[in-house]
Parts: C-alpha cells; sequence; structure tokens
C-alpha cells in the first residue's frame, strides 16, 4: 500500500510554556516531512499576531512550507488582507480561508459592517491576492447548515471561488469521508479533498469538541474510549484508531492526510510512523 503525504495544524501559543510546547510539537514532527503545516487562529480571531509570528518563526526555523489561517471575524476586508500581505513578507504563500468561529459569548457569527460576509468571499479576495488557497469542509454536517446537501454546495462555491483544496472536520467513521467525497464528485468538485484525522489525546475534550461540531461518534467508540480511560489504556487505542482510520482511507485512494495535533505531538506521530512514515532525521533534532 503507498505512503500518504501528510499535514499537521499546530496552535500559535499563548504563553511561555504554550511556547515551548509548540516548538516541541513542531520539533517531534518536522522529521516525518510533512508536505506543509498550519497555524490556527483563535476563536474570534483572538490570536492574530500570535499566529502571523508563529508563520513566520516555523517556516524559518524548520524550513517547512507554513500555512496561516485566516478568517472574516471581526476585521474590515483591508484588516484581513493586511494580515495576509504580513503573512506573505514573511514568506508565506498558503492561507487556509475560513469563515471562523464568532468571539466568546457571541451565539452566531455576524460579519463586520466593512468586512467579508463569508468564507467565500475571502477565498476569492485571497485567490485574486495570488495565494494558494485551502478550505474547510463538514463530512458529517455542519451544525449550521440546512442539510448535508448545502455542505457540498456551500464547498462548491468555495472552490468555484478559487480554493485549490479542501481539508475535512474531524471524523471517526471512514465511510462518513468516503460518501462525503463521492457527493461532492458528483457535484462536479475535482479540487482534492483531504481527509482530517483527530489523534484523541483526551477523550473528554474530544468528544465534547466533536458535539460542537457536529462529528458524530459511533458508539462502539464511546464505549472503547470509555473502557480505555478507566484501564489507563486511552493512548493505546488512541494510536490504534487513528491508524486504523487512516490506513482504510489510504486504502481507498486518499493519497493525503491532515493531522489536527493540538500541539500534543507523540500520538500524531506514532500514528505517522504506524503507516510507514519513517523520520528523515532523529526525531530530538531540530530541522
Amino acid at each position: 500500500m503507498p505512503t500518504p503525504s501528510v499535514s499537521f495544524e499546530f496552535f500559535p501559543p499563548k504563553s511561555l510554556n504554550a511556547s515551548f510546547r509548540l516548538w516541541d510539537t513542531v520539533q517531534t514532527l518536522a522529521p516525518l516531512a510533512p508536505e506543509w503545516v498550519s497555524v490556527t487562529y483563535g476563536a474570534g480571531g483572538t490570536t492574530r499576531e500570535l499566529t502571523r509570528e508563529a508563520v513566520a518563526t516555523i517556516g524559518q526555523a524548520f524550513d517547512l512550507r507554513v500555512a496561516g489561517h485566516l478568517t472574516c471575524v471581526d476585521a474590515s476586508r483591508e484588516e484581513t488582507l493586511e494580515v495576509a500581505r504580513g503573512f506573505r513578507k514573511a514568506g508565506v504563500e498558503d492561507i487556509v480561508a475560513l469563515r471562523g468561529d464568532p468571539p466568546k459569548g457571541e451565539a452566531g457569527f455576524t460579519a463586520h459592517p466593512e468586512g467579508f460576509a463569508n468564507s467565500v468571499e475571502l477565498v476569492a479576495a485571497l485567490a485574486d491576492e495570488g495565494f494558494m488557497v485551502r478550505v474547510g469542509c463538514y463530512p458529517d454536517k455542519h451544525p449550521e447548515a440546512a442539510d448535508a446537501d448545502a455542505d457540498i454546495a456551500w464547498l462548491k462555491h468555495k472552490i468555484d471561488a478559487g480554493a485549490k483544496e479542501a481539508i475535512t472536520q474531524f471524523f471517526f467513521d471512514p465511510e462518513t469521508f468516503l460518501r462525503f467525497r463521492d457527493r461532492a464528485a458528483a457535484a462536479g468538485i475535482d479540487a482534492p479533498i483531504v481527509p482530517g484525522i483527530l489523534p484523541i489525546e483526551n477523550w473528554s475534550k474530544a468528544s465534547k469538541f466533536a458535539e460542537a461540531c457536529g462529528a458524530l461518534i459511533p458508539d462502539d467508540l464511546r464505549a472503547a474510549f470509555e473502557v480505555a480511560t478507566r484501564d489507563d489504556r486511552a493512548d493505546l487505542l488512541a494510536v490504534a484508531q487513528a491508524a486504523e482510520l487512516a490506513d482504510t482511507l489510504v486504502g481507498e485512494g486518499c493519497d493525503q492526510l491532515h493531522f489536527y495535533t493540538l500541539n500534543r505531538p507523540e500520538l500524531t506521530r506514532d500514528v505517522c510512523i504506524a503507516l510507514g512514515l519513517a523520520p528523515k532525521v532523529a526525531l530530538s533534532r531540530v530541522a
């Protein structure tokens, strides 16, 4: 079976200890030679400057292709594009364009009076600026979508606006992704759709996150993690579950996988090694 290419998502640090954790994460995963890595925005765009700094530093220190996340939240069009141009000055040409979560305390997304109304408008503007734009998509129905067909239609709008690739929200059943991929193809979407995988570092947090973003949790998986957590075997189950999911997807023709690391690199590293991705240098060495 072919070995897939991989990409990793990191969080920008909000404290000194978090900074150490981020650099340890990048140092651990860089030897696996990812195609690219990304740095997220906090909810409501709260880590905008931290994201910019982390993107620049990771690209320079580790010689990795880095994508900055960019959202429509709480900023005018010009302010948002200035962030994108700041990425470019740091040598970054890749952006993951998202609508973004509303600021803390707000029930739903409200566009800035002078900002982008939605992710489609953001994608179009970034594509016009010449960036390589990736977008998100939802194999399980987005909590705000009218139905599953609406998710497909919205993804097509983003691809038509200039996005070159889509990354899925995490999911737990490979059939969820495969059905979504088939429906996207039937709708005329020919851009790559990369499955997003979350190695489960903390079951309680992961299950709450899944419920918030609409990712369905199979009953047998929930039961298995509850037992494994009680028996202090959760990490073993997490690696086995994510590796099995990834292996199934590769067997179904997925040649790219995107990992949500949560800045906890050990599980992602172990899953990648289980898939046959050998580190290019010693794992303790900075690239």
